[in-house]
C-alpha cells in the first residue's frame, strides 16, 4: 500500500484517533471497551441517519461560504486604479464573485439556499449576481453591462478593423454585496445549530461543532472604495 494512503493516527486538546484499521493490534481489554463505543456510537447513529444526511448536505456548502467571503472581503479592499489592469482586476474578481454566489445558491446535493429565505431588499442583488454570472460571465449570451463591436475603416488601400467594447462593474462591489454574504453566512450556522439541536434531541447527546477565531481577513468591515455604482469604461 503506497504510504500516502495509510491510515494515520491524530490528536487534538481532548482525544487520540486511532484509525479502525489498527483495532486489531489493540491490547485485548481497551480492544472490547473501544468496540464496545463503536457499537454504541453506531446504533445511535441508526435513528439519526436521515438527519446526518442533512448535516452532509450542510456541509458541503460551508467551504463555498468560506470562498464567497474571502472573495467580497478581496473585492471591497482592492485599491482601484483607473488602468487597464485595474479593470481586470476588478472583471476577475467578480466574476469569480458571482460564480460562487451562484454555486453557494443553487448549492448542489441539497444545500442550496432559496430566494425567499433572504430579506426583500437583497432580493435585487441576488438577482442581479445570478443574471450577471448565468449571461456574462459562466455564459457569453448578451448580457447589459457589456458590449462590444468592431469598426472598419477603409483608406483606399486597406481595411483597418478595430474592436471597440464597454465593460461595465462595480468599483469594489456593490454596497449591497457585503451585507448580502453576511446574511448568508449568518444563515449557514443557524442553519448547523439547527442541526446539531434536532441531533441532540433526538439523541440524548450534545452534538459539538469546531470553532476557532475567524482569520483577520474576516473580522475586518468591508471599506468601501467607491460610491458602489455602475460605471462604464472603454478600451
Amino acid at each position: 500500500m503506497p504510504t500516502d494512503l495509510l491510515p494515520t493516527f491524530w490528536e487534538d486538546e481532548e482525544y487520540v484517533y486511532i484509525p479502525e484499521e489498527f483495532f486489531q493490534y489493540l491490547p485485548p481489554e481497551m480492544l472490547k471497551d473501544v468496540s464496545a463505543r463503536k457499537l454504541k456510537g453506531l446504533s445511535v447513529l441508526e435513528v439519526v441517519d436521515k438527519d446526518i444526511k442533512n448535516l452532509i448536505r450542510l456541509g458541503n456548502a460551508f467551504p463555498t461560504m468560506i470562498s464567497l467571503r474571502y472573495i467580497q472581503y478581496r473585492l471591497a479592499n482592492t485599491k482601484f486604479e483607473l488602468t487597464s489592469e485595474g479593470m481586470l482586476e476588478q472583471e476577475m474578481l467578480t466574476s469569480v464573485f458571482a460564480i460562487t454566489y451562484a454555486r453557494l445558491i443553487h448549492g448542489g446535493l441539497g444545500s442550496g439556499v432559496s430566494r425567499d429565505s433572504l430579506p426583500a431588499h437583497l432580493r435585487t442583488s441576488h438577482d442581479y449576481l445570478l443574471e450577471v454570472r448565468n449571461k456574462r460571465f459562466a455564459h457569453n449570451v448578451g448580457h447589459e453591462s457589456i458590449s462590444s463591436g468592431i469598426a472598419i475603416d477603409f483608406d483606399e488601400t486597406r481595411f483597418n478593423v478595430k474592436l471597440n467594447f464597454n465593460m461595465g462593474f462595480h468599483v469594489g462591489g456593490a454596497n449591497e454585496w457585503s451585507e448580502l454574504v453576511a446574511f448568508l453566512d449568518g444563515l449557514m450556522h443557524e442553519k448547523l445549530h439547527i442541526q446539531l439541536a434536532r441531533l441532540k434531541e433526538k439523541t440524548g447527546y450534545d452534538w459539538t461543532f469546531p470553532t476557532g477565531p475567524a482569520p483577520p481577513w474576516a473580522d475586518k468591515s468591508a471599506e468601501t472604495m467607491d460610491d458602489g455604482t455602475e460605471r462604464a469604461t472603454d478600451e
